[in-house]
C-alpha cells in the first residue's frame, strides 16, 4: 500500500497565487516519478464509484445553475487547465457558488495534489461541507492509483 502523506503543496508552487485568507486548501503527496500530466491522467480516470458520484453531483446541481459540463477540455469543462509548466499542472474553474483549482505538482520525487476552494456565497459553504467526505475519498484513491502506477 502506498504511503499517502497529508501535506501542503510546496510553497513555491504557482497554485498559491490563488489562495487568500479563509480559503479552503488541502494537500497530499506520494512517491512518484510521473509528470504532472501523467499523474492527472491517472487521477481523473476515476473508478466507477467516483464517476457515479460526479454524475449524481451534476444531476443534483443542474437546477441550481452550476456548471455540469461533462467534457474534459475547453472553457466550459468541469476541470479545464488553467496553468501548466514542466512541474505543475493546475485545473479548475470559477462558478457561481465557488472557485476551485486542483494542482498536481512534481517535486523531490513526489507528486503532490492539492485542492483550493474559494467560497463565493452561502451555497459555496454548504456545497463544500456536503462534498468534503467524498472529496477526501476520491483524492486519496487518486493518490493511491498514482503511486501504484509509478511502482
Amino acid at each position: 500500500m502506498a504511503d499517502i502523506l497529508k501535506t501542503p503543496i510546496p510553497r513555491d508552487a504557482h497554485w498559491w497565487h490563488h489562495v487568500a485568507p479563509g480559503d479552503f486548501t488541502d494537500g497530499y503527496a506520494v512517491q512518484s516519478p510521473l509528470s504532472p500530466e501523467e499523474a492527472a491522467a491517472i487521477a481523473f480516470s476515476m473508478p466507477g464509484w467516483a464517476a457515479g458520484l460526479l454524475r449524481l453531483r451534476n444531476v443534483l446541481m443542474k437546477p441550481f445553475g452550476l456548471k455540469t459540463e461533462a467534457s474534459d477540455t475547453g472553457r466550459n469543462a468541469i476541470f479545464p487547465q488553467t496553468y501548466s509548466d514542466a512541474d505543475e499542472l493546475i485545473l479548475g474553474t470559477d462558478d457561481r457558488h465557488l472557485d476551485f483549482r486542483i494542482c498536481l505538482r512534481r517535486q523531490d520525487g513526489r507528486i503532490h495534489m492539492g485542492t483550493w476552494v474559494h467560497r463565493n456565497n452561502l451555497m459555496g459553504h454548504i456545497y463544500l461541507a456536503v462534498v468534503m467526505p467524498f472529496h477526501v475519498l476520491i483524492v486519496r484513491d487518486a493518490m493511491r492509483r498514482i503511486a501504484r502506477a509509478a511502482a
